[in-house]
């Protein structure tokens, strides 16, 4: 189910560091970009320059503010390629440099991570949802726990309706709604697209789950999506596969309805 809020550009961190989250092993002595080398390119391409990346802001996020001597020290890599790689995560806003000035002299300059760079660092907001979960439904049991992904749904209804309502004219048809509900729901992580079949059919397909350790333990979560969907595209919606059911992706199939109303009471009922 879609989560409207705001987000960090992950598709711009994935690029960056293609390798995924930062792990927990202290780092080794690491390779680097050869001096020169483009840094975009070996930023968003080259597995060494990356890597290289990736162990600079683990040490700052463990040290706090270093300069980049120290940095190179400490990594066994050279202070040309440790420079070069700040520049391009500062370039990115993952970390922001210090002047320090002492007395007479050259200032130093110390680099730090910023807030920007938190979801590249390990989290467990999936277990801290479970967590959650688990404990909404010792309060008040599964009727709680409905009634909870029941106020989730009414309020990303709200915020799809409002996204729709900038994107599209009031006149727009059932694909344009569903074309713009796909967009929406890839941004969300769902890996979305939206298709029309050789029989004028159309369909949303979801390749990934976004909320796939929730949803496995709580169907509320697949009831209240498939329920947010018929909602928003004013339309029948049936669901044909369900990657919590062991499908390869969750797709719907959406036509027009005759009823809207006595489509979404029968969704809710069959619910």
């Amino acid at each position: 189910m879609s989560e409207m809020a705001p987000s960090v550009a992950r598709g711009e961190i994935a690029t960056l560091l293609p390798d995924g989250p930062l792990r927990g092993a202290s780092p080794a002595p690491v390779a680097e970009a050869a001096p020169g080398h483009d840094d975009a390119h070996a930023g968003r391409h080259g597995v060494m320059g990356s890597t290289l990346r990736r162990e600079i802001l683990y040490r700052l996020r463990n040290e706090g503010s270093t300069s980049p001597d120290r940095l190179a020290a400490d990594l066994g890599a050279s202070r040309t390629g440790v420079l070069q790689q700040l520049r391009a995560l500062e370039s990115e806003g993952l970390v922001q440099r210090e002047t320090v000035r002492h007395g007479v002299g050259r200032p130093r300059h110390l680099y730090d991570v910023t807030d920007r760079a938190q979801d590249l660092f390990p989290s467990n907001y999936d277990g801290l949802a479970s967590g959650l979960l688990a404990a909404i439904r010792a309060v008040g049991g599964p009727e709680l726990i409905d009634r909870v992904f029941e106020a989730r749904r009414q309020l990303a209804a709200d915020a799809i309706r409002r996204r729709m309502s900038e994107r599209l004219v009031p006149t727009s048809t059932l694909f344009e709604r569903v074309r713009e509900l796909a967009v929406i729901q890839d941004e969300q992580g769902y890996l979305c697209t939206a298709e029309v079949d050789a029989d004028g059919a159309m369909r949303l397909r979801e390749s990934n789950c976004a909320i796939h350790h929730v949803a496995a333990g709580n169907d509320a979560a697949c009831r209240a999506e498939l329920d947010l969907f018929r909602e928003v595209l004013r339309a029948d919606v049936v669901r044909e596969s369900h990657i919590v059911g062991g499908d390869r992706c969750c797709s719907y199939r959406i036509v027009e309805p005759l009823d809207l109303d006595a489509t979404l009471r029968a969704g809710r009922a069959a619910g």
